[in-house]
C-alpha cells in the first residue's frame, strides 16, 4: 500500500463498503484517484466529509473523488449547509460547478454570498 493509500485508507475502507458501483481506486502523478457511483446523495456526502477530515479544506491536492449518483438523472439536488462552508467550498464538491451558479440558484434565500448559514438547505443545480 503506498503512503496515499495510507492517508486515505479510511476513505478508501468507506468507499469499498459504501456500494459504490463502478469503484477505481488509481493513483498517478502523486495523486490518488477514486471513482465510482454512489447509491445515493447521502452516501456521496458521507465519502466527501470523510475526505475533508482526512484533508481539512482539501489543501493537499493529493487525492481527487470523483463520485457520482447512481441513477442520478442530472436534475438538481439539495444541499444542507455545515458550519464553516463557504459557496466555494460547496462547489468544490460537484465538479464543474461554481459557486456563482450555486449562488444564483439560491437567490431567493441568499443576499450576500458571503453569508450563508449551517441548515439553511440550498439547490444544487445540475451541472
Amino acid at each position: 500500500m503506498s503512503a496515499l493509500q495510507d492517508k486515505y485508507k479510511a476513505l478508501i475502507d468507506q468507499a469499498n463498503s459504501a456500494g459504490l458501483s463502478n469503484l477505481q481506486i488509481t493513483e498517478q502523478d502523486n495523486v490518488l484517484y477514486i471513482t465510482g457511483a454512489a447509491p445515493s446523495e447521502e452516501v456521496k456526502q458521507k465519502l466527501w466529509d470523510t475526505y475533508e477530515k482526512l484533508d481539512p479544506e482539501f489543501r493537499s491536492a493529493d487525492a481527487r473523488l470523483d463520485i457520482s449518483v447512481a441513477g442520478g438523472g442530472g436534475g438538481e439536488q439539495i444541499y444542507e449547509v455545515k458550519s464553516g462552508d463557504s459557496l466555494s467550498k460547496i462547489a468544490k464538491n460537484y465538479p464543474g460547478l461554481t459557486w456563482q451558479q450555486i449562488y444564483e440558484a439560491n437567490k431567493d434565500q441568499i443576499k450576500d454570498p458571503n453569508l450563508i448559514r449551517p441548515g439553511q438547505k440550498l439547490k444544487i443545480p445540475a451541472s
